[in-house]
């Protein structure tokens, strides 16, 4: 049986990815920071679903989510799918004129500092599994090369706080995959899917940006790591 963790599970891309991987025949943590949602996603997806209050931005919290996954047996995959956007008081993004440092550092402490606290956290289980995987959802608009080509749509995205967080994770997937050879770690670029983080403006729906989260999250020991991919394939760093 294999056990995995998704954090931001209760709903979008998270709640989707418990619901295929269940599916798939995995039992799933439903990490949720309010507890009663994530209480009420997990009864609607089924008895291979558990729920556990979990906030990546609160060492208490990821401490006690280990404790309940290691009293029930261990890890097998995690999946960092938790994450903000930094939006201004009209629910705009905020551009490189009025991004403050208060700002970044929020949207950081979320994508940046809550994977590497929840995946630093879960290390310990992770290692005792005989097939660890590790899927860090990372976002198009990391790419350097893409951000940077006029030609592309992500150059005309006018955030910062975001992509620079994302860039981030995927330095930490790629250090973190050289470091544990035996886990397979990557970073994946779900696409611009209808979710609450952009208000439901995208243009995918949750079924197929979810595609790539599940695809990777039942990665063979033989599969790659350390890698950056999209539902086509690898994207250009």
């Amino acid at each position: 049986m294999t056990t995995t963790l998704i954090t931001g599970a209760n709903k979008g891309l998270g709640y989707e990815t418990v619901r295929r991987l269940i599916a798939a025949g995995h039992t799933v943590y439903v990490g949720s920071r309010d507890a009663a949602r994530g209480r009420r996603a997990a009864e609607q997806l089924g008895d291979r679903a558990r729920a556990v209050q979990l906030d990546i931005t609160d060492d208490a919290s990821v401490a006690a989510a280990v404790k309940t996954i290691e009293a029930d047996g261990g890890l097998d995959v995690l999946v960092n799918n938790a994450g903000v956007e930094a939006r201004g008081a009209d629910n705009g993004l905020v551009g490189a004129a009025d991004l403050t440092a208060d700002l970044m550092r929020e949207v950081f402490e979320a994508n940046v500092f809550g994977t590497v606290r929840v995946t630093h956290a879960f290390l310990p289980l992770l290692r005792r599994s005989a097939s660890p995987v590790v899927v860090n959802v990372s976002s198009g608009l990391a790419s350097f090369a893409h951000v940077a080509d006029p030609a592309h749509p992500a150059a005309a995205y006018p955030g910062v706080a975001y992509p620079a967080s994302k860039t981030a994770v995927n330095m930490i997937t790629v250090q973190y995959a050289k470091a544990f050879p035996a886990m397979r770690i990557n970073a994946v670029e779900p696409g611009f899917t209808k979710t609450d983080l952009n208000g439901n403006t995208g243009i995918q729906t949750v079924e197929e940006g979810a595609e790539i989260i599940v695809r990777m999250a039942q990665l063979d020991p033989d599969g790659p790591t350390g890698g950056y991919f999209d539902v086509t394939g690898p994207l250009p760093w």
